[in-house]
């Protein structure tokens, strides 16, 4: 199998950082019935990132976020924002972002977003990552590619093995009539990868991607998978986070060993407009020197959450953002963000 980029390779999140990217909030958006709400949280969430490293803004108003941000942010924040003028429609840029290889040139994957399978309007935020190389914004080239991944769809360790779901990259409108071998062979082929585990079971209630593995496991250093666990029985999704739960048990590292295994508390269940919403724990955000967990306004859960997360990154400070508005649109904060390697992003 020919590899496209010799040498390159994609990091795992906790690898040095240049930036990371949010994609901002406006009128035209589906927040419009409560960005007032979601803004305050889009700012403190800016605050956490931008104290820790640089932060790359798109939003097609530009004066009115940088309002928003000079308002909002401590000045040694607000130093380390850039904002990029650029049409959006959503702001799911770890969906509509641009995943970089590294080691050997920069390589920014722009791979195609069709709005999780066509569900809802992507044209506008599949232009994203092209727009911001062509306003300079990084170090490196970019390569486009007619295949829909999103980034909320992959784990990488960051030494050759991808991890995914089944339930997502063999969905309606991805990228049929491809058999799960051949997707199995593009991710490998485009993101020098070694090898791809698939899960197959673990559906959040209110989550329309398919099954995004980000919600569900994650990859944190030394051989460990951080997942979510449903324990209570009468809960709709028990008997799919067992089977996840035994799959995860079943797996070994490329050398062969277990993986070390650290489960997630479930939120208890949130709704709005009468609908469940997809509250995990899993969605969390690395960043240089933290670890940003969502959290639920559910204290004892909450800090669980957070402890259990730190046994994975014990270098780290963990800081806890409420995502319960977030959530409404059917997302956490992993989803709001895409991570940029060091080198990658421009100074």
């Amino acid at each position: 199998m020919e590899l496209l980029h010799t040498g390159a390779f994609l990091p795992a999140e906790w690898y040095p950082q240049s930036g990371m990217q949010l994609t901002w909030p406006h009128a035209a958006t589906d927040w419009a019935p409560y960005l007032d709400e979601i803004t305050r949280t889009f700012v403190q969430f800016a605050e956490a990132i931008a104290l820790r490293e640089p932060l790359l803004i798109a939003t097609p108003v530009p004066d009115e976020t940088e309002a928003q941000l000079s308002k909002g942010l401590s000045p040694a924040a607000l130093a380390n924002v850039r904002i990029v003028a650029c049409p959006t429609h959503d702001t799911w840029a770890r969906d509509h972002g641009g995943l970089s290889l590294i080691g050997d040139g920069n390589v920014i994957c722009d791979f195609k977003f069709n709005g999780w399978g066509e569900k809802f309007e992507w044209k506008t935020d599949n232009a994203i990552t092209r727009h911001l190389f062509d306003a300079g914004v990084f170090n490196g080239r970019l390569v486009s590619y007619d295949f829909v991944l999103e980034g909320g769809s992959i784990e990488s360790d960051g030494r050759g093995t991808i991890f995914t779901t089944s339930t997502c990259l063999l969905a309606d409108h991805r990228n049929q009539p491809m058999t799960q071998q051949q997707i199995e062979n593009k991710l490998k082929t485009t993101l020098n990868a070694n090898r791809v585990v698939w899960l197959d079971y673990g559906h959040v209630v209110g989550d329309d991607t398919d099954g995004h593995i980000d919600t569900i496991v994650r990859v944190a250093p030394n051989d460990t998978l951080l997942y979510m666990r449903v324990e209570d029985e009468t809960d709709e999704m028990y008997d799919d986070f067992k089977k996840l739960e035994s799959q995860l048990e079943g797996l070994q590292t490329a050398e062969g060993k277990p993986y070390r295994l650290l489960p997630l508390p479930t939120p208890r269940p949130i709704y709005y407009d009468g609908e469940r919403l997809p509250a995990t724990y899993a969605n969390f955000v690395v960043v240089n020197g933290a670890v940003i967990v969502p959290t639920y306004q559910q204290p004892n859960l909450d800090r669980q959450a957070m402890d259990t997360i730190g046994k994975a990154f014990p270098d780290r400070q963990i800081v806890g953002i409420d995502a319960t508005v977030v959530t409404r649109q059917h997302g956490s904060l992993h989803c709001l963000t895409m991570q940029f390697p060091e080198g990658v992003l421009k100074a």
